[in-house]
């Protein structure tokens, strides 16, 4: 698994339930969770116990943040838009 690192575009695997979430948006409050498959960004990255954690905004179409969540590694989905080649 490639390692991830700041600016990384990520989806979240799993939801996201709505206690983990900072949001943004007042119209958002009655969410229970964000579905697996929002993409995000990463902002931040934290060591906390040899774990590293990710803050990640996410944002709509027109790059306005509604959500911020701080996501373990195997709830992440590392985005790629080229191909890697060996």
């Amino acid at each position: 698994m490639k390692n991830i690192l700041m600016l990384d575009t990520v989806a979240i695997i799993n939801p996201i339930a709505k206690e983990r979430l900072t949001l943004v948006e007042p119209e958002l409050m009655s969410i229970e969770s964000l579905p697996s498959g929002q993409v995000g960004t990463v902002v931040e990255i934290y060591e906390k116990e040899g774990e590293k954690q990710y803050l990640v905004e996410f944002a709509d179409s027109k790059g306005r943040e509604y959500a911020m969540a701080i996501l373990k590694e195997d709830e992440l989905l590392v985005l790629h838009y080229e191909l890697e080649v060996a």
